[in-house]
């Protein structure tokens, strides 16, 4: 595998399958991310990682980073999701906060790295939202949840190769216990069955595009690490 290649272009014939029997809601929210989505795979941090190039240091920053994002959205989101009408969403098997406890006991032996800015950024617009345009934090449930499924499924190998050869465990983080496409299908049939005006899916579309510059600018501050 070489940097050249994205996420992208390992989609399966299954992703295909699923692409079509998108609902309404979830082929725009694809439509209006793709090109986000693919700057923030061509980005230096990505590549790397993709490439099998990043550092344990760099994977134990973005482990550090994701911690906080996550603990929120699982307390959060799930309460919100239902008062905007979904009740559907497999919170229990999605919830990464688990992986994310044990991930960062592993990589507690890796060198300290700075605090980081993206995600205290991020952390104030999840905060934000969640008072006051829960619509919109839904938004950011899709971008980080769906991605896991999809890409980190790739990008899982990647990262346990480079810690092995470094002499550490593998990570949870994009391991889950449930089948992928089930949860995938619950994901977009939560998101379907949100009841939001029109002005609300506008947001929503809006924020989406939102959530992916949050994720630019943690991997950007990733790779100035090494």
């Amino acid at each position: 595998m070489t940097a050249s290649h994205s996420i992208s272009d390992h989609a399966k014939p299954a992703d295909a399958d699923m692409r079509r029997g998108f609902g309404p809601r979830v082929r725009k929210l694809h439509s209006r991310i793709g090109k986000a989505h693919h700057k923030a795979e061509g980005m230096s941090f990505s590549r790397a990682l993709l490439a099998g190039d990043a550092s344990p240091r760099q994977l134990a920053a973005l482990m550090r980073a994701l911690a906080p994002a996550y603990a929120f959205l699982e307390q959060e989101a799930p309460d919100l999701a239902f008062s905007l009408g979904s009740d559907s969403i497999p919170w229990h098997d999605l919830a990464r906060t688990t992986a994310l406890r044990h991930d960062l006991a592993i990589l507690a032996s890796v060198a300290a790295t700075p605090a980081s800015a993206a995600a205290a950024i991020w952390m104030e617009q999840l905060q934000q939202l969640a008072r006051q345009a829960p619509h919109r934090l839904m938004a950011h449930v899709y971008v980080r949840y769906g991605g896991d499924l999809s890409g980190g499924q790739q990008l899982a190998a990647q990262a346990n190769a480079i810690l092995n050869k470094a002499g550490l465990p593998a990570l949870s983080f994009w391991s889950f216990t449930a089948p992928i496409t089930e949860l995938k299908l619950a994901l977009h049939d939560g998101f379907e069955a949100m009841e939001l005006s029109e002005a609300e899916e506008v947001e929503l579309l809006d924020e989406a595009v939102q959530a992916f510059h949050a994720t630019q600018r943690l991997l950007a501050e990733l790779a100035q690490l090494d």
